[in-house]
């Protein structure tokens, strides 16, 4: 299975930071995970990164509930950016909020590929990965 370069893990849970780049690590299917504990920090990220394709994540794990900038407003601020990617990225929802209203929300934004409730197995996460090729 090919591996992908990075990863970003936007969630500011340290707990579930941890296990889940334990669980990423294990894997060895992920070059590099970049963590940021809200969303402004990735946002600005990818605005730093945007012209180096190289740089930017294939994958974005991103929590809904945070301080800052929450996962919906990164998702606003992610839909004006994408346009100046030349590089698709996946984001997933993964959030323990099992509300369906977020769920609906979150699939009907375009950028949007799946919503995950928490925690995040191995075979889970191994799938998403599997998606990407």
């Amino acid at each position: 299975m090919k591996k992908i370069n990075t990863l970003c893990l936007v969630d500011d849970d340290d707990t579930f930071v941890f296990l889940t780049q334990k669980i990423i690590k294990h894997t060895s299917l992920v070059n590099q995970i970049k963590i940021f504990s809200n969303g402004l920090d990735a946002i600005n990220f990818l605005k730093a990164v945007q012209n180096k394709q190289e740089e930017l994540p294939e994958i974005i794990l991103l929590d809904l509930s945070m301080p800052i900038m929450d996962g919906w407003e990164f998702l606003e601020e992610y839909l004006l950016l994408k346009p100046r990617f030349g590089k698709k990225i996946i984001i997933y929802i993964v959030s323990s909020s099992i509300n369906p209203v977020d769920v609906q929300k979150a699939k009907s934004i375009s950028a949007v590929t799946d919503f995950i409730i928490k925690p995040v197995t191995k075979e889970k996460l191994i799938r998403m990965i599997k998606n990407l090729q």
